[in-house]
């Protein structure tokens, strides 16, 4: 069964100079010829992107689209209509976004979160509107499963990002310790979920005392790199332990307090210093 806005597996069935048809209905599926660096014979099946055009006619492509239809990505905007705006999709034909799918007025340059799906024409297009197609409330999802994160925004509460392109979580601020912006993709884990079926996210499953051994490590190699000084202390505000090491204060203050339990480093008033083995 034939996938819009998917990668299909199709049999080229016509070929002509210019062109590659796929298929024995009418209209045919088409792919230029040019796009096709290995030679192509009749009954050879190929795995393109199909997509339909304003017109609803049929369309392959070799290339992939940053998302498929059903999943989010950040993209931008490369032109606004007197329809709708167009944002690049990856794929030489850019992804229509109408007025009445955008959560705010889109401007040509600036990148948005979009859905991809089809209208009730069959075409390919995109939504801002997130809400109309991911949900609050999750589905066929286990605590500590890792999964495909998006994320979306920046809220009181740390992050809201889009879980495995169909459901909405939270990274907390309070346990994220690295730079998270709009658009950006990463792997996360689900951390809880709620009665009301809302899901609590994070970026590592580790214990704290996981954590705090691991950083020994990185605290050592770090005074090592600096002629074996560093100008923090227990005392260090959470924000620059969080830019050094990108973990939490309790965890920097367990590393260092097993560092200092072992006489590996010596805890000055301004900065820590390793002590070197005579």
């Amino acid at each position: 069964m034939l996938k819009i806005g998917q990668i299909n597996q199709l049999e080229v069935t016509q070929l002509s100079d210019d062109v590659i048809y796929f298929g024995h209905t009418r209209p045919q599926i088409t792919l230029p010829a040019a796009l096709v660096t290995d030679q192509v014979k009749v009954g050879d099946h190929l795995d393109v992107f199909v997509y339909s055009d304003g017109q609803g006619e049929l369309h392959s492509s070799m290339e992939q689209p940053y998302a498929h239809v059903g999943e989010v990505a950040w993209l931008q905007v490369v032109s606004v209509t007197q329809v709708g705006a167009f944002l690049d999709w990856g794929i030489k034909k850019d992804l229509f976004v109408p007025f009445s799918e955008q959560k705010v007025k889109m401007r040509e340059g600036n990148s948005y979160l979009v859905h991809v799906f089809l209208d009730e024409d069959n075409r390919v297009v995109g939504s801002s509107v997130l809400d109309d197609f991911i949900s609050d409330e999750s589905i066929y999802l286990s605590e500590q499963e890792q999964v495909d994160l998006m994320i979306a925004e920046s809220t009181d509460l740390g992050f809201k990002a889009v879980v495995n392109h169909r459901f909405w979580g939270v990274l907390y601020k309070n346990e994220v310790f690295q730079t998270l912006k709009p658009g950006q993709k990463l792997k996360g884990y689900i951390k809880k979920i709620r009665e009301d079926k809302r899901l609590d996210l994070c970026l590592s499953l580790k214990k704290n005392s996981e954590k705090a051994d691991e950083l020994t490590t990185r605290i050592l190699d770090y005074l090592a790199r600096h002629d074996g000084e560093m100008d923090l202390t227990d005392k260090s505000s959470p924000e620059t332990i969080s830019r050094t090491f990108g973990v939490s204060k309790k965890i920097f203050k367990q590393a260092l307090g097993s560092l200092y339990k072992q006489r590996l480093v010596k805890l000055n008033p301004q900065s820590t210093q390793l002590i070197r083995k005579q």
